[in-house]
């Protein structure tokens, strides 16, 4: 077979592909295969600059683009991306490995996000106080911040990103993503998406690159907020960074989610959403269920239906019509995440399933980044297995006594993401909602990602900063209060116009 050149991805600044030289690049692979299929430009801070520079100039025409205007764009933007849902799953299957209806259920999150962004006219509503004292009357408005970044992971990279961009556009701000080097096509189709919209040349634009793309949007003055999403540890540097130039930030980091199992649960559920939870996205998921906590005397039994649950499942490539879980993102990911398969049985816990030595399905190649679900019981803090986020196919057992025990667990972990509870009495599932130190709780639902009118996000080490992604949160954090104070001592007169009155 004739060898093909890798596939050239480069910036999307003003409207248009960046047709500079990068001084630096790096390599996209095909986690299926291993291989290299593209190599993106790195963003040197001229090349970020200019990104910035573009999208200031056109902050100056976005901002006052009414909010008819503006939601137009959005509907707009819906509709295409409804159209070519399939092409940018596609996209997502090739760079980022994970199968193809995982593929098509982030793009349907995101996509709520900018369903509900579309409401921008009724979400930017102020409040008004007519006669506040003599002759006074007194309102509030919402106005954008100006030029913000995003900067996002490689786990979910397009629906991560519309956490985040299609309320700071609607609410008249202008945007530049830093997509994660790993897949960083889908968010240059997401700008061509915009383009053919109507989004003005500037509002949005897309820089790769790593750490010093990411130091120059935290450092630039132009830069007004930085959303992002990613490790506990790059969160916190992140937030530290950028306040410390005056940005607003949002930072959401880590996790370690609990899933608390009580005996009176269905078990059958409960093992299907372990599964389903932990195994997803081959685990590269910051909701993915890490740590399942059973109390006594359900343990045997789950670790049972779990293990069997397993040893049915197929790995294979995500674009194979029959796999349910894809490979790692990265060789150097991959053996990171089996690194811990070691170390979780020299701490002493039980390696019940071995992701080594899973099968994989037929259409699959030796040489990918392959790591199938793996189980490991009679977990307990202290072990690296327990104390780190894997982000990877590990699911670790817990057993406890009660649920205060359970509970006491959960709420003495630092990560505060998400977590579940499995039971059928809801007395217990209230008391939990209400002690549970985490923020975001699922009864009966493994992942509770909220939908857009809600917000997402955690405590403690999962979250830097004031504010969650998207619904009221959002956008709150994409806009700025104004109180505004009137007296008008005369009444005005306009001239006549029988015209209807229209929005420009």
């Amino acid at each position: 077979m004739p060898v093909t050149s890798p596939q050239h991805i480069t910036h999307w600044i003003a409207g248009r592909p960046w047709t500079g030289t990068a001084e630096r690049r790096g390599d996209v692979y095909d986690p299926a295969t291993g291989e290299v299929g593209a190599q993106v430009d790195f963003a040197a801070d001229d090349v970020v600059d200019q990104a910035v520079s573009a999208a200031l100039d056109a902050f100056g025409q976005w901002r006052h683009a009414s909010v008819a205007k503006r939601s137009s764009v959005l509907f707009a933007f819906r509709e295409l991306l409804n159209a070519r849902t399939e092409e940018l799953a596609a996209i997502i299957v090739a760079e980022h490995g994970k199968v193809h209806s995982d593929a098509l259920g982030e793009i349907a999150r995101g996509l709520e996000v900018v369903e509900y962004a579309c409401g921008i006219p009724h979400l930017l509503k102020g409040g008004f106080t007519e006669q506040a004292s003599s002759g006074i009357d007194v309102y509030s408005i919402r106005q954008p911040l100006g030029p913000v970044a995003v900067i996002s992971p490689f786990n979910f990279p397009a629906m991560v990103p519309m956490w985040f961009f299609p309320l700071a556009i609607a609410a008249g701000n202008t945007v530049v993503v830093k997509p994660s080097e790993k897949d960083p096509s889908a968010a240059n189709f997401l700008a061509g998406l915009w383009r053919e919209a109507g989004l003005p040349d500037g509002v949005f634009n897309v820089v790769h690159g790593d750490k010093p793309t990411v130091d120059r949007l935290l450092e630039h003055p132009d830069i007004k907020a930085v959303s992002f999403v990613g490790s506990t540890p790059i969160a916190r540097y992140v937030y530290e960074t950028a306040t410390r130039y005056g940005k607003r930030v949002q930072a959401l980091g880590g996790a370690k989610n609990h899933m608390l199992v009580l005996p009176d649960a269905d078990l059958d559920l409960a093992a299907d959403a372990a599964v389903n939870a932990g195994f997803g996205a081959a685990g590269e998921r910051c909701m993915a269920v890490s740590v399942l906590v059973a109390v006594d005397p359900v343990g045997d039994d789950l670790v049972e239906r779990i293990r069997q649950r397993i040893a049915r499942l197929t790995v294979g490539p995500g674009c194979a019509p029959g796999s349910q879980m894809g490979p790692l993102v990265t060789g150097a990911h991959r053996d990171k995440v089996t690194s811990y398969l070691d170390a979780g049985v020299a701490d002493g816990a039980d390696l019940v399933v071995d992701g080594r030595k899973h099968p994989l399905s037929d259409d699959a190649a030796d040489s990918g980044f392959w790591l199938g679900p793996t189980l490991f019981d009679q977990v307990r803090p202290g072990m690296s297995v327990y104390d780190d986020e894997i982000f990877g196919p590990v699911l670790s057992v817990v057993r406890v006594a009660s649920y205060d025990d359970g509970l006491a667990l959960i709420n003495a972990n630092p990560y505060g993401n998400g977590t579940a509870l499995f039971t059928n009495d809801g007395g217990a599932a209230r008391r939990f909602q209400h002690e549970v130190e985490v923020g975001m709780v699922g009864i009966n639902v493994p992942i509770p990602v909220p939908v857009a009118y809600y917000s997402f996000g955690g405590w403690k080490s999962s979250l830097f900063g004031d504010t969650h992604a998207y619904g009221e949160d959002g956008v709150k954090f994409f806009t700025r209060g104004k109180a505004v104070t009137q007296r008008w001592l005369d009444p005005s007169h306009g001239g006549i116009n029988l015209g209807f009155p229209t929005n420009s």
